[in-house]
């Protein structure tokens, strides 16, 4: 097939050559050119709102004006773009920025490692590092958790069709029910503390729990306050690390940097990815208390753990934490978009969930997945959360201004009626 065959059609050559495995431009069905902020343009010059984000990675929007500027400067001035994990300037101001801005005010005592550019090798590490740590090898997880595609990821995830990609036996781990799972009249952590302390259990004293403070995939679910600190008191009873995994609710998703700060909980490893870039450039962190800093040299390493340009705009995209107006913005506009997913249930039925610019509304199986796909067609980029996709998500840049959020929200409210009308009057409810 000739290349001219290949470029018919809009699509035509993603339906060609790319894997089946592709998935949101299955969702996202067209061709984007640009974007800028929380607004993106396709190559037919429809205009969409997002609140998408990158899945995530995009918290501080499109192309940050001050982000490019300083990318573009490092690029004309031939800065180190690829150094694994040698010294560079663009590394030493990033950790000096992250130490002044981020861990010292919030009194952190974290060694940070660079285990890879994504989540899912900050995952990998935190696991390896907790083994090697506690001389254990269970890892306690939680049903619904995400925490990536890599086997030991998977490992940890609770979502099967995922955990069945993997094609071999996931071993080493154990589930219990997050906060809630059982529902609102069963504490968990009694269940998972009986599991601990009784010697006929059939489980083993884990070397690590992995959690995420809000279940970003799995279906919007926020553990309590209570709950939260628990399971932190738990596992230092019991000698267990405890692993956050802030790859997609950290740097400011649910309103603070870190999800965890507004429950007093000082995790002993921590997983950032996605938006600690930047820019969506890739990098990720783990962060780790320095008595678990035991690697050997060499002991974990990736070939893309010193992306520079990430960088960069990293150490920029830390000038939003300086202070605390950013985060009281973040709360503001999460009220306001808590208020019209309270309005749309009140309307048409469904839960809502979540905390911070990270919140949806549960429907019933099926109508969610139909409300995104309405949503696309009048510009507004969405997704589904959830094991079985029954989460309307609204996760938008950070930096969206209240017009922007009532302007997507809107889009969204005319598109869960179109569902209703085409449903009939039984509807969502």
């Amino acid at each position: 097939m000739n290349g001219s065959q290949w470029a018919s059609g809009k699509l035509q050559v993603f339906e060609t050559m790319e894997s089946e495995v592709r998935s949101y431009i299955r969702s996202f069905p067209t061709k984007f050119r640009r974007a800028s902020g929380y607004r993106m343009w396709d190559t037919e010059g429809k205009e969409y709102v997002d609140f998408f984000s990158g899945a995530g990675a995009l918290n501080y929007g499109h192309n940050p004006p001050e982000m490019k500027r300083l990318l573009i400067q490092y690029l004309q001035e031939d800065g180190i773009s690829h150094s694994l994990d040698m010294a560079t300037e663009a590394k030493e101001r990033f950790l000096l920025r992250f130490g002044e801005t981020i861990l010292r005010p919030r009194g952190l005592d974290y060694k940070v490692m660079f285990p890879g550019p994504t989540g899912a090798n900050s995952v990998e590490s935190a696991l390896k590092l907790a083994r090697k740590a506690t001389g254990r090898q269970t890892v306690m997880s939680f049903t619904n958790a995400f925490h990536g595609m890599t086997l030991g990821a998977l490992a940890v995830t609770g979502n099967k069709f995922k955990r069945k990609g993997a094609g071999v036996p996931l071993h080493h781990t154990v589930t219990f029910p997050y906060d809630g799972y059982m529902g609102p009249s069963v504490n968990t952590l009694t269940y998972i503390e009986n599991f601990l302390e009784d010697s006929g259990s059939g489980i083993s004293l884990p070397a690590a729990v992995i959690l995420e403070t809000l279940q970003g995939e799995g279906g919007l679910q926020a553990a309590s306050g209570p709950w939260l600190r628990g399971l932190a008191n738990l596992c230092k009873r019991h000698g267990i690390l405890m692993i956050v995994d802030d790859v997609q609710m950290g740097c400011g998703r649910t309103g603070t940097f870190f999800s965890f700060e507004p429950f007093g909980m000082e995790p002993d490893i921590v997983c950032l990815s996605k938006s600690i870039g930047g820019y969506g450039l890739p990098m990720a962190l783990t962060l780790l208390k320095p008595e678990l800093d035991l690697w050997e040299p060499g002991e974990h390493n990736g070939t893309f753990r010193g992306n520079n340009l990430a960088f960069v705009a990293a150490a920029e995209a830390l000038s939003y934490w300086e202070n605390d107006r950013f985060a009281k913005a973040i709360a503001r506009k999460g009220e306001q978009l808590r208020s019209a997913l309270l309005s749309l249930a009140d309307r048409f039925g469904g839960e809502v969930r979540g905390r911070g610019l990270m919140q949806g509304i549960a429907l019933e199986p099926g109508l969610a997945e139909k409300v995104c796909a309405a949503a696309f067609e009048r510009g507004l980029v969405i997704e589904t959360s959830g094991t079985d996709s029954e989460v309307v998500k609204v996760m938008p840049p950070l930096v969206i201004d209240p017009e922007g959020l009532d302007e997507g929200l809107a889009i969204l409210r005319s598109s869960m009626q179109q569902v209703v009308e085409a449903m009939g009057a039984a509807a969502i409810r």
